[in-house]
Formats: C-alpha cells, structure tokens, sequence
C-alpha cells in the first residue's frame, strides 16, 4: 500500500495573517465547466474543478481520458516541433538527416507523448486506483496555487478520495522512458534515461501549472482585448 504524502490542497483556506499582503484570487463559482482546449488548442481533458465533492472515475474513464490525450489533432503538430529541434540538434544521429531523418524523429516524439499519456493517466492509474485527473485549486495567493500544482507531481489522489504518492507520474513515465529505448538507438545509457524521465517530469509540471492558472490567463487576454467591457 502507497504511503500517504500530504499536499497543500487547503493550504488557500486557511485564514491569512495579519498584515498579510499576497495577491489572492476570488474563489470562482464551484460546477463552472473546465475549458477544453487551452489557447483553444491545447488539450486540457484532465482538468477539474477541486472545489466540487470528489467523485472517483472508472478505469474505462481513465483509458478514455488518456486516449484523447494521445490521439488529439495538436499532438502531431507538437510532435512536429520536436521533432525539428531534435533534427536540429541532430540528436540519434543515427536517424539521419533529410525528409527521412525527419520522419524517424518525428515518430519518435509522437511515441513519447503517446506512451507517456497512456501510461500515466490510463494504464498505471487503473493498476493503482489513483485518479489522474488534476483537480485545479483556483483560489489563493498565486504562490500558493503554483505550490499546490507543482505538488501534484508527487502527491495525487486515489479513487477513495485520499492522498498518496503519484506512482503513475514517476512509474508511468519511467515505463514510457523504458519502452523508448526501443526506438532511440543512441540515447539507451542510464544518463540519457534519466535525462528523459526528468524531461517528461517537468513537462507535465509546466502542465500542471498552466491548467491551474489557464482561468486567470484567460481573463487577462479578455481584459485585454477588450478593456472597456466591466470583465
């Protein structure tokens, strides 16, 4: 059994101290639907209002979390991105260069993300009863709420509600590590994998914090746009 790991989860509620001067955001209206698509395009299927009762998911709800994930159109285009800069790079020089240099490149970030989605909010969630969905504080100090989505690399919950260590980030993502050797010819020594762990680890807490704070950039970009609206 996962040892419980502590989380800072109400760390917002707690009353502020005297003199306290931290930026705080009002609490938004609990129920309000998540946005889909993050700069309207951005996949953001996993992320769910913290402020609603908990309900637990069904391992046919994670798969289907984690497929949307990894199958969703601007996948290929970031895989794409990656796949240039690699080319770049000229990293695994043993692709080549050229169109057909590109296309092993390619497809090899595409598997990175694919299997890392799979792995870690499909498959090894449903092995473990954790919930990978990420349950956004949205009220607080801005300092407090980065805390709280970096947190939730290590910390996540179970489908009974609790806290436990996030064995799907670290597990799910150092399976998906593993497989890559599979097609990675030149990076397969204990540096380049752990190099690449640490990679995907930091990508899905960039993740996490722009699913925490999405909401506020928005409105911003809206104040922006339209300055004069009362918003």
């Amino acid at each position: 059994m996962a040892q419980t790991a502590s989380t800072p989860d109400n760390a917002a509620a707690s009353p502020s101290a005297p003199g306290a001067s931290a930026p705080v955001t009002p609490a938004p209206t609990p129920g309000q639907p998540e946005d889909k698509r993050i700069f309207g395009v951005l996949p953001n299927n996993r992320t769910t209002d913290g402020s609603i009762p908990f309900a637990p998911i069904t391992a046919k709800r994670k798969m289907t979390i984690a497929f949307k994930d990894s199958f969703d159109w601007p996948v290929y285009p970031t895989a794409g991105a990656f796949a240039l800069l690699y080319q770049l790079e000229n990293q695994n020089p043993s692709f080549g260069q050229g169109m057909k240099g590109y296309a092993k490149r390619w497809a090899a970030a595409y598997g990175d993300q694919m299997i890392g989605n799979m792995m870690t909010e499909g498959i090894v969630p449903s092995l473990t009863h954790e919930d990978p969905r990420y349950f956004r504080l949205g009220t607080g100090s801005k300092r407090t709420r980065l805390r709280y989505a970096v947190w939730q690399i290590v910390s996540t919950k179970t489908d009974s509600g609790h806290r436990t260590f996030n064995i799907a980030e670290f597990g799910g993502n150092a399976a998906a590590t593993a497989i890559s050797n599979l097609y990675y010819p030149d990076t397969r020594t204990a540096s380049d994998n752990a190099e690449k762990l640490a990679i995907q680890i930091a990508t899905d807490t960039f993740s996490n914090v722009l699913k925490e704070f999405w909401p506020d950039i928005k409105r911003f970009l809206k104040r922006k746009q339209h300055p004069n609206s009362g918003d």
